[in-house]
C-alpha cells in the first residue's frame, strides 16, 4: 500500500488517500481486540482522542503499535495537536467505500463482548 509521505521536517504521519483503502487492510486492522477496542471507543465518542485517553491492556510501545497498523490501513487519522496525538474514525472513508460494514463490525463487536460478560 502507498502511504502519502509527511513533509520533512513537519509532524505529518501518512495516512492512505481514501482510493487507497483496502478491504483486506481494514479487515485485517479491526482483526485484533485491541485495534477494535480502539474503534469502538472512536465510534462511541465520535470526536478525536488522544492516544492517552485510551487504557489498554498493552505496553506503550505496542499500544503505538496498534494505533499505527490503524492509521496504515485507513481506518482512523492521526494528527498532532501540540504534543497530542489526536485519533479519529475515517468514518466518512470507511462508509464511503464500505457501506455498512464498521456498523456491522462494531455491533457484532458490542454483542460479542456482550456474551462474554454474561455470567
Amino acid at each position: 500500500m502507498t502511504t502519502a509521505a509527511p513533509v520533512p521536517g513537519s509532524r505529518d504521519l501518512p495516512h492512505p488517500p481514501r482510493n487507497e483503502i483496502r478491504l483486506e487492510g481494514v479487515l485485517h486492522a479491526l482483526s485484533d481486540p485491541v485495534r477494535l477496542r480502539i474503534v469502538r471507543e472512536l465510534a462511541a465518542e465520535e470526536a478525536a482522542l488522544s492516544c492517552s485517553h485510551f487504557d489498554l491492556p498493552v505496553t506503550k510501545s505496542t499500544s503505538t503499535h496498534h494505533f499505527r497498523v490503524l492509521r496504515e490501513n485507513g481506518v482512523i487519522r492521526q494528527v498532532y495537536e501540540g504534543t497530542a496525538k489526536m485519533n479519529a474514525l475515517r468514518r466518512d472513508d470507511l462508509d464511503g467505500l464500505f457501506p455498512g460494514l464498521l456498523d456491522a463490525l462494531l455491533t457484532a463487536a458490542i454483542r460479542q463482548a456482550g456474551r462474554h460478560d454474561a455470567p
